[in-house]
């Protein structure tokens, strides 16, 4: 973890600060967690729940290593009171409903959590008496899907079928009125934007109903990976690819760095996407047939008999993230799955601890990222 500080990812703008997270007890929170204790943060998290079985955020040990909070983003009182006492530099809220299918079942709660959470989020840092840099997670079904080839750009129509991806894009809707009408005035210390990733995979994902972990706990217990929609096509990247955006959007909000294509501070009234590179876009059998080659077994088309809607194709362009924020992805699709499966494979055969395997992955994708001269790790 010092070679981590010492390295000063992304210009040394998160060691010695004070990091808000939401939702810090799901997969990506956990992940990002992390990454931020090893940059020299200190980190509080704030999240519902820690769920049932298996979860990174117990097999990384993340409960005494940072200001652990128990506490709901749809109680607005709690949250400011946990804001105001974290005094941070950076809020990432992450904080969701994040499944498409319990959407169906739960559509109240989806929309509760997800847009009325976020609001609660910028009312809290509208009454914080100090700068905060903060970055609003959404998701990359915000957009209006019309199932075409090319990837979704940032200022395409935001929309959703089913009322997990509806919830993203009227999150998305309410962030930009927040940051036209409160915190893009010469005199506001806020400073907001929101991040939208693609189908984030990597160890330590428990998730009921996602297509990875659903593989991992076949393949533990000896049996076929069922799979619903194999033809359907996603923006497949790893954790850390949507992270380090995410990171380095919060640098340049805080002013802490600049590059050959960037000027300090980001313009605050845009979202950006963080998905992989085009040929990163895979079906779901590709996904599955690449997992295989790591962790053999079989796998089997299954008919569930749900009558939900679930999207057959989605893209992403990362053009604005890379013309604007000189970010771009470090991974390729092989590589992304291969750090993904052997996670789940070795932990489960005890071949390494989860927390040590996390940071090995970690230290893997910083080093790469520093030799393609990415300019957050450089």
């Amino acid at each position: 973890m010092e070679n981590l500080v010492k390295q000063r990812l992304f210009a040394g703008g998160y060691e010695g600060t004070s990091v808000f997270v939401t939702g810090h007890t799901g997969f990506k929170g956990s992940w990002l967690c992390e990454w931020l204790l090893a940059m020299g943060a200190s980190v509080t998290g704030y999240s519902d729940k820690v769920d049932d079985g298996p979860t990174m955020f117990r097999a990384l040990g993340l409960e005494k290593r940072i200001t652990h909070i128990i506490g709901d983003v749809r109680d607005p009182d709690m949250l400011v009171s946990a804001i105001d006492a974290a005094r941070p530099d950076y809020v990432f809220h992450l904080a969701a409903q994040p499944l498409v299918r319990l959407s169906y079942d739960e559509p109240v709660t989806t929309f509760e959590t997800n847009v009325m959470g976020t609001v609660n989020v910028m009312e809290a840092l509208r009454r914080l008496n100090q700068s905060v840099a903060c970055v609003l997670v959404t998701s990359d079904k915000c957009y209006e899907n019309r199932e075409v080839l090319s990837g979704y750009r940032e200022d395409d129509p935001l929309g959703g079928y089913d009322p997990y991806s509806a919830s993203k894009g009227a999150a998305e809707i309410a962030i930009h009125a927040y940051r036209r009408s409160f915190f893009m005035s010469g005199d506001s210390r806020v400073r907001v934007a929101s991040g939208r990733a693609g189908n984030v995979i990597g160890g330590g994902d428990w998730s009921a109903d996602r297509i990875v972990p659903d593989s991992a706990r076949s393949l533990m217990a000896n049996q076929p990976i069922h799979v619903r929609n194999p033809f359907a096509t996603r923006p497949w990247q790893h954790v850390l690819e949507s992270l380090s955006g995410y990171l380095w959007l919060g640098a340049l909000l805080a002013g802490q760095c600049q590059t050959a294509r960037v000027t300090t501070p980001v313009d605050a009234s845009e979202g950006f996407n963080f998905g992989p590179l085009p040929n990163a876009n895979r079906t779901v059998e590709a996904l599955i047939e690449e997992f295989l080659t790591h962790w053999p077994g079989t796998w089997t088309h299954t008919n569930d008999g749900s009558a939900h809607h679930e999207a057959a194709l989605l893209g992403l362009s990362v053009e604005r993230a890379y013309h604007k924020l000189d970010w771009s992805p470090v991974l390729d699709f092989e590589k992304a799955v291969a750090l993904t499966a052997s996670w789940y494979r070795d932990t489960f055969n005890n071949t390494i601890a989860p927390r040590s395997k996390t940071l090995a992955d970690l230290a893997f994708y910083v080093n790469a990222a520093a030799s393609q001269e990415v300019a957050w790790a450089s």
